[in-house]
């Protein structure tokens, strides 16, 4: 058993998911010897707590990186194009949940259900996919690794704390200013998002699909197959954690829906939530603060050949952001890469 341990950091240590990385290195007794909490200058000094222990925040800068093992970047698409190279060649391994490096080709994309042996062929930087990616990833592969998986449809039904604490905020204010009927003022977002749905996340393409939308046909393609088509829809709901999703896929293999089930029930990541008689499916409500990926609702697309119907749920901060790049660095350790 590999007892070694390691100095960490964290970049963008104060934020949503910054923070939900330093829950999850803590409750998975992640093997750290030092944690350092990196973020913008505005924020040097600042404390987080970290295994009951006060850990002063410094900046995430050149020459903070010269003894990190790994590092664990949440800090914007910006800041890790500057900065994971900077990281990488000081000898740390970088794990980043940003959109940055995602479609880089020497980047590996990875989700450790999924794909774990990408990480073998990491130059110094690992991309964690987009939440949404992750969650059906994890609840598809074990069908795709049976039945070949051509085509994908995927409507998603997403939570504002995508959009980090202004997102959270302004569904918060809004839900109180509708009720006393105050006027409602949107910045986050185009459109109200209080009791509202909004098809529209991240920038339209010219393709006039959004570049969420899009991330979802790239990523699936790069880390599970390259043939598979993906029609993907976005959506941004009033809830404030996991999104869910409605899936329907067509495999060149016929199959049973009762095989499909057994396969997800031993699926690693999965938790199956499927009994339509009790009102038992996935929730957000039920998602939110756990590591699983939810999937219920499975029933066959009578529609067209080898069609199948399916629900998925996640929390996009655990599952989708902080625990996934947790999970990396486990592989990595698992693997004797760092």
């Amino acid at each position: 058993m590999n007892m070694k341990k390691y100095t960490v950091a964290v970049v963008g240590a104060i934020g949503a998911v910054g923070q939900e990385m330093i829950r999850t290195l803590e409750q998975r007794n992640f093997p750290v010897k030092t944690l350092k909490p990196l973020d913008v200058p505005a924020n040097k000094g600042k404390e987080i707590l970290f295994n009951n222990e006060r850990v002063k925040v410094d900046v995430a800068e050149n020459g903070v990186f010269e003894d990190v093992d790994i590092a664990f970047f949440s800090a914007g698409g910006d800041a890790s194009l500057e900065l994971a190279p900077i990281a990488a060649k000081a000898g740390a391994i970088v794990v980043d949940n940003s959109s940055a490096w995602r479609m880089d080709p020497s980047v590996p994309l990875v989700v450790p259900e999924v794909n774990p042996e990408d990480v073998d062929w990491n130059k110094g930087i690992i991309a964690n996919p987009n939440c949404s990616t992750i969650q059906m990833m994890v609840a598809l592969k074990p069908i795709h690794n049976e039945y070949n998986i051509k085509r994908i449809v995927v409507s998603t039904y997403q939570a504002v704390s995508g959009s980090g604490k202004p997102g959270i905020d302004e569904l918060s204010q809004q839900t109180k200013d509708y009720v006393v009927g105050k006027e409602l003022i949107s910045k986050t977002y185009p459109h109200q998002i209080a009791f509202n749905a909004i098809p529209h996340i991240d920038v339209f393409m010219e393709n006039d699909y959004t570049k969420e939308e899009m991330k979802m046909v790239f990523e699936t393609q790069k880390i599970m197959d390259k043939n598979i088509k993906v029609s993907p829809t976005a959506v941004r709901i009033p809830v404030f954690r996991s999104h869910s999703e409605s899936i329907n896929i067509e495999t060149e293999k016929p199959f049973k829906v009762e095989d499909i089930i057994e396969l997800l029930n031993n699926a690693p990541g999965v938790k199956l939530m499927d009994d339509p008689e009790t009102n038992k499916y996935p929730l957000a409500t039920v998602a939110e603060g756990k590591d699983d990926v939810y999937v219920g609702r499975i029933r066959r697309d009578e529609s067209i050949e080898n069609g199948l119907n399916m629900w998925v749920v996640a929390d996009n901060l655990r599952k989708g952001a902080a625990l996934n790049t947790i999970q990396i660095g486990e592989l990595l350790i698992k693997r004797n890469l760092v």
